[in-house]
């Protein structure tokens, strides 16, 4: 369905004209950007983890500064949207014992596995489940793909890949080569066989394909769940989620009779056929369940011709709270993930409330809760929407941007699935900045933040962070700051605001996502996805 009102040559007689010429266009501050986040990045806020203290005085906090700088109540008079959750608090068994024909194979929690429920039950029990290998976990008939063709899943458990078989041949005819599609996702995988009636699904943990190292899998399984509280208390969801070391794997195919090599090859061969592994497992889990509620904090700047019309913000602002100490530090502070996010829409929505000549269309900035959880505040609010779906134009979520200053380029994430490309061409266009498309397709990073349950609803989403061409120090030393992140920060207590934090990266994505948000809120196109995108109507 075509999301215009006006032909599409309206973005480009507009684009003509720059920002300043069309609006009066203020600039971002920096001075009250890093007061922002530096605050939401400090000890004081104790990690952000929704449930606890650390919650209270975020929400608290952004709710206050958005009052502050006049920015309205986004949900009636009020700036909170209650997310009702669940926390469960697992006690799992310590040894995952594994009977195969070679003998017992005994699996360490979170050393060489990790498992939990999304069920909102008392206990778990899982009885001699048979496992069963199905390649990718994949249906996907515009592929001519189904991985479980043939194989009845009740009380069985199915043993997947990671990611989907383009990574692994590189292949641009099958799936989308090197880029992740959302069948390569670990979300997926758990939906499928949920379908398929299985009692678990255990992934086989490989980093290239993942796009993070075994550590990031431990630190994000081994404490509490958090899941919305539906009515069907997700019984419709698998019993058991888990993860496999590739190690593990290789050995319990062993045990097995095959060859996990040899295994793997096959399963992105167009006639690869699953099979049984001659193994089975038996495994329980007794949980604690704490129902409460959670706030997205909600900021709304009404528009002044065509109010009904939104241009929505998104950027989580929790993290992990505080968590397993590392060198001596204990709280997971989150400057870049997503201290950065959370203060840039404070800073762009305190800008649109101090225009002379504010926008035509409304601005709404969504500050949601539990993304760490896995999405869970957009995901409520995507389902419970304040503001019409049809008349949202588009999503801009902003999701960790570096701190390692100002960059000659902009990477974004999911280029070319819709016309959100087009405007941010316009504004890199005026300050000379090069639009890099995403350089880790394979990771599928545009299928792992709040956006993408706007993007399930056909809503055109961008999200965009800066490249790694360093103005200060080129590209390759901007590479090495990128990749230290990811190895050495990335959802870790060392993520945090100091005196190395340099705030010109930030600075410079906040100013281009406003200038974005000035264009699409002062005219009359919608922008659509482009052919052969993965959400497009």
């Amino acid at each position: 369905m075509m999301r215009y009102l006006l032909p599409i040559f309206c973005l480009f007689v507009l684009g003509c004209q720059t920002p300043s010429e069309t609006t009066g266009e203020p600039k971002i501050d920096s001075l009250q950007l890093t007061t922002y986040l530096s605050e939401l990045a400090s000890d004081r806020f104790l990690g952000r983890m929704p449930f606890t203290e650390g919650e209270t005085i975020t929400a608290g906090y952004i709710k206050d500064e958005m009052a502050k700088a006049g920015i309205e109540p986004g949900n009636g008079n009020s700036y909170f949207q209650e997310v009702k959750l669940v926390r469960i608090s697992s006690e799992r068994d310590p040894v995952m014992n594994i009977a195969t024909q070679a003998g017992n194979l005994g699996l360490e929690f979170l050393t060489d596995f990790a498992a939990n429920t999304t069920r909102v039950e008392e206990s778990t029990s899982i009885e001699n489940s048979e496992l069963v290998f199905v390649g990718y976990g994949i249906v996907a008939p515009e592929y001519d793909w189904n991985d479980y063709q043939g194989l009845d899943m009740t009380g069985k458990t199915a043993v997947v890949i990671v990611n989907d078989p383009g990574f692994r041949t590189k292949n641009d005819a099958l799936f989308k080569g090197n880029a992740m599609t959302y069948y390569g996702r670990w979300t997926y995988k758990y939906e499928e066989a949920a379908r398929q009636g299985a009692d678990g699904v255990l992934i086989i943990h490989e980093e290239d394909a993942a796009g993070y190292p075994w550590s990031v899998v431990r630190g994000g399984w081994g404490g509490d769940q958090m899941v919305l509280d539906l009515e069907h208390k997700n019984q419709n969801a698998c019993k058991l989620r888990g993860w496999i070391t590739r190690d593990q794997a290789a050995a319990l195919f062993s045990k097995s009779g095959y060859d996990l090599d040899v295994a793997l090859a096959k399963a992105y061969e167009p006639d690869f056929k699953s099979f049984n592994l001659d193994a089975t497992y038996s495994f329980s889990m007794k949980h604690n369940l704490e129902f409460n509620t959670s706030k997205n904090v909600v900021g709304k700047i009404t528009g002044t011709k065509y109010p009904q019309e939104t241009i929505l913000f998104t950027a989580h602002w929790d993290h992990f709270g505080i968590g397993e100490s590392i060198d001596g530090d204990s709280i997971y502070n989150g400057a870049v993930d997503n201290a950065t996010g959370t203060a840039a829409i404070m800073e762009i929505g305190r800008q649109f409330a101090q225009m002379e000549t504010k926008p035509e269309r409304s601005v709404v900035l969504l500050a949601v809760t539990a993304e760490e959880q896995g999405l869970l505040g957009s995901q409520y609010y995507a389902e419970n929407p304040l503001f019409p779906v049809d008349k949202t134009v588009a999503n801009i979520n902003i999701d960790a941007i570096y701190s390692y200053g100002r960059t000659r380029d902009i990477e974004i994430i999911g280029y070319g699935q819709s016309e959100m490309d087009d405007y941010a061409r316009l504004v890199c266009d005026k300050y000379g900045l090069e639009i890099v498309p995403d350089t880790n397709t394979e990771k599928g990073y545009f299928f792992r933040s709040d956006h993408i349950h706007f993007a399930k609803l056909g809503i055109p989403c961008f999200y965009g962070k800066n490249g790694i061409n360093s103005v200060k120090n080129g590209p390759e030393w901007g590479r090495k700051q990128h990749d230290l992140y990811r190895e050495q920060n990335y959802h870790a207590p060392s993520d945090e605001f100091n005196d190395s934090f340099d705030m010109g990266g930030v600075i410079q994505v906040s100013q281009l996502m406003f200038e974005m948000a000035q264009l699409l809120a002062n005219e009359r196109t919608f922008p659509d996805w482009k052919q052969g995108a993965d959400f497009s109507r």
